[in-house]
C-alpha cells in the first residue's frame, strides 16, 4: 500500500475517533500504536511507543510544566489575582474605557501567572465582567475584551501550549517563550489602542467612573497598588535570573512556584483547601499534557518512518508548484478551519507531524513559526460560528449576554489579531529578536 494512502487512512481514522468524542490523547495514541503494529509487527511497533515514552521522560525542560501550572493555581486560588483587578479598578477608572483597558492588563498578568487561556477566561468572566456591566459598560464591548484578553494566555510566557510545541518541534522552550513576549505585548497594546479609540469616539461604550466610585484615600490607593503589583514582582523574581543567564529555565520555574507559595503564606491565604485545590489541579493538567505529548511523539514517529513528510513536501513544491509562502498561508488557513471544532493542543498534535518538518524544509525558522501557530490558533478560537472561546464565554456569561452578542463582540478583536499576525509574518524579528539577544549573551 502506498505511504500516502497509509497517511491518509491514519488521519481520517484519527479525525473519526475525535468526532465520536474520544479524548485527544486516546484517539491519537490509539491510531499511532495500531498503525505501528500493522506496519512493523510486534517488535517494531512496541519499540516506537517505548522510544516515545523514554524521550518524554528524559526531556528535562518538561519539569517547567507542573511548576508554572502550580504557580498559576496558587495565585488564583489564594485570590491574589483578585487584587490585580481591584488595583486596575481604582487606578484606571477615571479614563474612558479605563476598566476595559485595565481588564486587558489583568489578562496579560494572568497569562504570565498561568499560561492557559481558560484561566484568564474564568477569572475575567467571574471578576471583571460583572463589575464592568454594573458600571454601565457596553455588554458587547466587555464580552469581546474578556475573550480577546484571555487568548493571550497561550502566547505570553509561560505558555503551556508552547511547551507542547517545543517538545514536538524539538525546539528550546526558553527561546519560544521569549519569542512570544514582544508579539504578546504588541497584541495587548493593539487591544488597548482599539478600546481607547472606540471609547473616545463613543463614550457610552466605556463611561468614566463617578467621583463616588473613585473616592478613596491615597494611602488606600497605594496599598492596593502594592497588592496588585505582587504578581508582577513574582514574575520578575522568576524571569530576571533566567534572562540574565543566572539560572536555567527549570530552576526559574521552581523559583516562581516557591515565590507564589511564600506570597500566599505571608498574606495568610494559604489554607489547606487552597493548597489541595492547587495541587490537584496541577496534577490533572500536567498529566493531561504529558499524555498528549506522548501520543503526539508516537504519532510523529510513525510518520517519520513512513516518509510521509517528504511525500507531502514533493506534492506541494514539485507537483503543485506552490511557493513556500503560499504553502505557509495554506497551513495557517487550515488551523483556522480546524479551530472551529478543536482546541489548540488537538490542532497541534494532529498536524505537527506534517507541518513542523515541512516548515523547516521550506527554510522557515521554527521558533518564529511557533509564534505564528499560536497567534493563528488564538484567531481560530474566536472565529464564528464554532470558535472554542465563543462557547466557553457563553457558558460563563450572565443570561443577558446571548450568543449573538458574543459573535458581534469578537469581530473587531479578531481583525486586530489578524493585523498582529500579518505584522509578525512580515517582520519576523518581532518574534526572533528577544530570544536571539538573550541567548547571544
Amino acid at each position: 500500500m502506498p505511504y500516502e494512502v497509509i497517511a491518509t487512512l491514519m488521519f481520517s481514522s484519527m479525525m473519526l475517533m475525535l468526532l465520536t468524542g474520544q479524548r485527544v490523547f486516546g484517539a491519537i495514541g490509539f491510531v499511532a500504536v495500531v498503525a505501528a503494529l500493522l506496519l512493523w509487527g510486534d517488535k517494531g511497533g512496541y519499540d516506537i511507543g517505548f522510544a516515545a515514552a523514554m524521550k518524554l521522560m528524559k526531556w528535562y525542560p518538561l519539569l517547567t510544566l507542573p511548576m508554572f501550572i502550580f504557580m498559576g493555581y496558587v495565585l488564583s486560588e489564594s485570590k491574589i489575582a483578585d487584587d490585580l483587578y481591584r488595583m486596575f479598578h481604582v487606578w484606571m477608572g477615571g479614563l474612558r474605557g479605563g476598566l476595559a483597558i485595565g481588564t486587558i492588563g489583568l489578562m496579560v498578568l494572568i497569562s504570565a501567572m498561568n499560561g492557559l487561556s481558560v484561566a484568564g477566561m474564568a477569572i475575567g468572566a467571574t471578576i471583571a465582567l460583572p463589575e464592568l456591566l454594573k458600571r454601565g459598560y457596553d455588554k458587547r464591548m466587555v464580552t469581546g475584551v474578556i475573550q480577546a484578553g484571555s487568548s493571550l494566555g497561550i502566547l505570553v510566557p509561560p505558555s503551556v501550549v508552547l511547551v507542547l510545541y517545543a517538545m514536538i518541534a524539538r525546539q528550546p522552550v526558553g527561546q519560544l517563550w521569549l519569542a512570544g513576549v514582544v508579539p504578546g505585548l504588541m497584541m495587548a497594546a493593539m487591544f488597548v489602542a482599539y478600546i481607547a479609540i472606540r471609547c473616545r469616539l463613543n463614550p457610552g461604550l466605556g463611561p468614566v467612573l463617578s467621583e463616588e466610585d473613585r473616592a478613596m484615600p491615597r494611602a488606600e490607593k497605594l496599598r492596593l497598588l502594592r497588592a496588585g503589583l505582587l504578581p508582577i514582582i513574582i514574575f520578575a523574581v522568576m524571569m530576571v535570573p533566567f534572562v540574565n543567564g543566572w539560572t536555567s529555565l527549570v530552576e526559574s520555574s521552581a523559583i516562581g512556584a516557591l515565590a507564589a507559595l511564600l506570597a500566599a503564606i505571608l498574606k495568610g491565604r494559604m489554607t489547606r483547601e487552597v493548597f489541595e485545590n492547587s495541587v490537584r489541579n496541577t496534577l490533572s493538567i500536567t498529566c493531561m499534557f504529558m499524555w498528549i505529548i506522548l501520543a503526539a511523539l508516537a504519532f510523529g514517529a510513525v510518520f517519520d518512518g513512513l516518509g510521509a513528510v517528504k511525500a507531502i513536501e514533493s506534492l506541494f513544491t514539485d507537483q503543485l508548484n506552490l511557493s513556500p509562502w503560499m504553502i505557509l498561508i495554506l497551513m495557517q488557513l487550515s488551523f483556522i478551519l480546524m479551530g472551529t471544532f478543536l482546541d489548540d493542543t488537538a490542532m497541534l498534535v494532529i498536524v505537527a507531524p506534517l507541518y513542523v518538518p515541512l516548515v523547516g524544509a521550506l527554510g522557515f525558522d521554527l521558533i518564529w513559526y511557533g509564534i505564528l501557530y499560536t497567534i493563528t490558533t488564538q484567531i481560530a478560537y474566536m472565529t464564528p460560528p464554532f470558535g472554542y472561546n465563543l462557547f466557553l464565554m457563553r457558558a460563563m456569561a450572565p443570561p443577558e449576554i446571548g450568543l449573538r452578542d458574543i459573535y458581534a463582540s469578537i469581530t473587531p478583536f479578531v481583525l486586530v489579531m489578524v493585523l498582529a499576525l500579518s505584522l509578525v509574518m512580515i517582520f519576523p524579528g518581532l518574534a526572533t529578536w528577544l530570544p536571539d539577544y538573550v541567548y547571544a549573551k
